[in-house]
């Protein structure tokens, strides 16, 4: 919408003349009234009528139709101090929108041309009604009805409305390809598969349990998320000796994931696969910190002889994606990212971007962490980070309560697999749902407490939305981080309230649930994003009883809820020390 290049630099300051001193350019309202409520005219022609009579014609200095009105030469009006520029007030008229066929993604530019102050509106219509863009709140939105009333009575009132219709997709050769999810896995402490997830969540189950171990006598905390089954014991012998724990998370989540894809068991050949245009991408803090603990006490017990040769490779925290490439026979690419308890959601991101680029066709994507480990126990403990409470008498992960007073330290892992939607389309592949969008950013505040303002969490959420290609208003549920820490809930809690504005989105936590998986955090509460979109149903947020009065969220709790359906977008957040935040952005499947 064209705009003057003059109107932005013009001072109001209105003042009284007779019509007679009136001249093209001049900034004019009719009466007082008009000024009062920036409703002006720029003066481009004047005629005399009579004697006693001029012409004046008028046109809104932001551009639109013109109107004649006859002024007696000695009449009072009102003028701003400063002439524009004629030439440059263009002449539109809004079209008529009667008879126009709206579609989803189609944008309503509305303009009140009258004042020259006036900043353009934009409307973008999402599930058949109109919403504000720019994450605006929008209630209920403005319906067709509404919409074409505006375009019909623009003229009069001084207003310039244009409608763009949603661009017709076109095939391209090249550009970014759309992602989606085909395969699930996860291990978790609700047990081995998503059948066990998703089962604990809708029950509202807990996995979280007393470490009983002697190693852990002594420690002032001693409870903890722990896997129900050992993992080694799920898989060939050999192959479990060099394999440290959280890599055997991975692999048993992968080979189920690589499965629940529709994928043959024994990886890509069997598959008829080209390795090469297959990656893997997985989160992780440490792996498993227990490898390198009992190295070091076997060198202080036994000397270097009694250290294995594998601790080293056993140590890194790339070897769950390096042994998850090995068991799926993957060559395309095996990353690592760590970035604190944000690793899983960054490396689902990361997939999902190499294979939008054409890096990749396939990624196997999420988080492994096997940190339950005496030390870093005690070292939460002693940050006072740690929940204290009796399993056996609920949740001691009380996300969003008045009562939480800490995170439980958790272990297990989570993968999905990630298809091009042509690659997953041509083999007639079952797909979960879009992996739309991700977003980043950094608080840039402290080592360890987040920024209490929220505002690198909302950053990371709007990164997410806009990166799908959708609006605040399309976002239809959050899947939270939550560790269940006094600072934290509240800073993501005072984002989501700024992104969302005043619209009231069904919120869950699953770290009621599970515990702090920790790197594997993002994979695992990814998962259970995309069954939540699969089946429609929202799990309830297990250990809150009484929500925090700083927690203005619409907290689903006591029973599941049924997923809302009137947006399409949902998002799971991941935090971590340091200011690391990360957002995944899941879209409905068949969504306009």
């Amino acid at each position: 919408m064209t705009h003057s290049p003059e109107t932005p630099e013009v001072p109001i300051r209105p003042y009284a003349v007779t019509a007679a001193e009136v001249v093209p350019g001049d900034l004019f309202a009719l009466t007082p009234e008009d000024a009062a409520r920036h409703h002006w005219h720029v003066v481009t022609h004047t005629l005399p009528v009579s004697p006693e009579v001029i012409r004046v014609t008028l046109r809104p200095p932001l551009g639109g139709v013109d109107r004649e009105e006859e002024l007696r030469r000695e009449q009072t009006v009102t003028v701003a101090g400063r002439r524009l520029d004629v030439a440059a007030v263009p002449r539109v008229s809004s079209p008529s929108l009667d008879g126009v066929e709206f579609r989803d993604g189609d944008r309503l530019a509305v303009l009140r041309a009258v004042d020259p102050l006036a900043a353009e509106v934009t409307y973008v219509r999402r599930f058949g009604a109109w919403h504000r863009d720019a994450g605006e709140d929008s209630g209920a939105g403005a319906t067709d009805t509404e919409v074409r009333r505006w375009a019909a009575a623009a003229d009069r009132e001084g207003r310039v409305v244009r409608h763009e219709p949603r661009p017709a997709r076109t095939a391209e050769a090249a550009g970014p390809r759309r992602v989606v999810v085909t395969g699930l896995g996860a291990v978790t402490p609700l047990g081995v598969g998503t059948g066990a997830l998703w089962q604990g969540l809708l029950e509202g189950q807990h996995g979280i349990r007393e470490l009983t171990g002697e190693e852990f006598d002594g420690l002032p905390v001693r409870i903890a998320g722990t896997v129900p089954v050992d993992p080694a014991g799920l898989l060939p012998r050999q192959a479990a000796r060099r394999m440290n724990r959280a890599a055997q998370f991975a692999v048993l989540a992968a080979r189920e994931a690589w499965a629940d894809a529709g994928y043959a068991d024994g990886g890509t050949r069997e598959s008829g696969l080209d390795p090469e245009r297959v990656g893997v991408s997985l989160g992780a803090i440490l792996g498993d910190a227990s490898v390198l603990v009992g190295g070091d006490r076997r060198l202080r017990e036994r000397g270097p002889r009694g250290v294995s040769p594998l601790t080293t490779p056993m140590t890194v925290p790339s070897q769950a994606a390096s042994q998850v490439s090995l068991d799926l026979h993957i060559t395309g690419e095996a990353r690592t990212v760590t970035s604190a308890c944000a690793s899983g959601t960054e490396a689902i991101g990361q997939a999902v971007d190499r294979i939008r680029y054409g890096r990749v066709d396939i990624a196997l994507a999420g988080g492994a962490e096997a940190v339950v480990t005496p030390a870093i126990m005690a070292s939460f403990a002693a940050m006072r980070a740690l929940a204290e409470g009796d399993p056996t008498a609920g949740s001691p992960s009380r996300p969003f309560a008045k009562d939480r007073d800490g995170f439980v330290n958790s272990e297990g892992a989570g993968v999905l697999v990630l298809e091009s939607e042509e690659h997953a389309r041509a083999r007639g592949a079952r797909i979960y749902c879009e992996a739309a969008g991700w977003g980043l950013s950094a608080d840039a505040h402290h080592v360890a407490a987040p920024d209490p303002s929220g505002d690198g969490i909302a950053l990371a959420l709007r990164r997410a939305v806009r990166d799908a290609g959708g609006e605040v208003a399309d976002v239809v549920h959050v899947n939270a981080h939550a560790t269940a820490t006094v600072d934290g809930d509240l800073a993501e809690a005072r984002a989501l309230r700024g992104v969302l504005g005043g619209r009231d989105v069904p919120v869950t936590a699953p770290k009621g649930n599970l515990g702090h998986l920790q790197g594997a955090a993002g994979g695992v509460e990814a998962v259970a994003a995309v069954l939540t979109l699969r089946h429609g149903v929202v799990p309830a947020t297990v250990g809150c009883g009484e929500v925090d009065d700083g927690v203005d969220l619409d907290v689903v709790r006591g029973a599941p809820r049924p997923l809302p359906d009137t947006g399409d977008l949902v998002l799971s957040n991941s935090f971590g020390f340091g200011g690391h935040n990360a957002v995944l952005a899941l879209r409905r499947v068949g969504a306009a």
